[in-house]
């Protein structure tokens, strides 16, 4: 799909593309491309749109580089964050002359917001560079987004795994090690979307210094101190959440050994009437107690007592 987008008096416009691309498109956002779209925008900016594995290459010279003219930026965008399984997606940003044109293969919400703003917003869209910085503060606003509900997720798991005023809670923590899990890996991801995001603005400010004006200059200062603000950040949850997952290891293992402190003091205080039973089982002639009426109560008795006895002990101890 390709959409091409025009700056009017009250904002980016969106006009329909047939065999060429509409006077005055400032942007143009191909999503998920045909092979017929991507010869159309090379032919009419005489650029080279990089396919989708090679979007994918971390090599630094892969994604940052200057080819005749033109500014080609890849960055990885962290999307679906507040899904079950989040993922990460690589979108091409190319600044040539006052074009602007981004190529992707995910519907990012990111992206709808920037235009949500911009249709209304004309000092959005002044060029192509102003556009652009617009659409990695979308992106990264969305990361904060993401962040933010990361770190109300771990508040609340921190009051459930160390419930406040002497509260009990049940036994079981597979609920709360799923949660970490699954806020860690939004946390990673993101942390990656961060700091390719640092290495694109790194590489605009040098390659780009001629071509960026005042305003667009305090747009990519203002970005670039979000990235690192929001790194510092995604870095403190990693901490926490790396905090909470060793606890819950631990109440786990703290669990698990007051379990087998139970079976085993089961075993030591039944360990003492099998020994007597075991004796009196015996098929010995002359058993003491054997033909006596009353020395099935005294077997019982003493197996009462040598049980009692340990158990007595071990309190005294502090030992249960």
């Amino acid at each position: 799909m390709l959409n091409a987008y025009v700056p009017t008096a009250r904002g980016l416009e969106r006009t329909a593309v047939a065999d060429t691309l509409p006077p005055g498109a400032l942007w143009l956002d191909l999503l998920e491309p045909s092979a017929a779209e991507e010869q159309l925008v090379e032919s009419a900016l005489r650029i080279q749109v990089p396919t989708r594995d090679e979007m994918r290459a971390i090599e630094t010279s892969n994604r940052l580089y200057e080819d005749a003219g033109a500014l080609y930026l890849t960055a990885t965008v962290l999307y679906r964050a507040e899904a079950e399984h989040p993922l990460t997606t690589q979108v091409t940003f190319i600044v040539t002359g006052n074009h602007l044109v981004t190529s992707r293969y995910a519907d990012l919400r990111s992206f709808q917001d920037f235009v949500s703003y911009a249709t209304t917003h004309p000092s959005a869209c002044t060029g192509a560079l102003q556009t652009l910085l617009g659409l990695l503060n979308a992106i990264v606003n969305r990361l904060a987004d993401g962040l933010e509900r990361v770190g109300a997720d771990i508040d609340s798991l921190s009051l459930q795994i160390f419930p406040r005023h002497g509260a009990t809670r049940g036994r079981g923590y597979q609920h709360e090690l799923q949660q970490i899990g699954g806020g860690g890996d939004v946390v990673s991801r993101a942390r990656e979307s961060l700091v390719s995001l640092a290495r694109l603005l790194a590489f605009l400010q040098e390659s780009g210094e001629a071509r960026i004006t005042p305003e667009a200059r305090a747009s990519l200062r203002t970005v670039t101190r979000d990235v690192a603000a929001l790194s510092d950040h995604a870095t403190f949850l990693v901490g926490k959440a790396q905090f909470l997952l060793d606890a819950t290891l631990g109440l786990v293992t703290i669990e698990q050994n007051n379990i087998l402190k139970i079976f085993s003091m089961v075993a030591v205080l039944l360990l003492p009437p099998s020994v007597i039973v075991g004796f009196f089982g015996m098929n010995f002639a002359n058993m003491p107690w054997l033909h006596r009426p009353w020395g099935i109560w005294a077997a019982i008795g003493l197996m009462l007592a040598t049980s009692l006895a340990p158990y007595v002990y071990f309190r005294r101890k502090g030992w249960l």
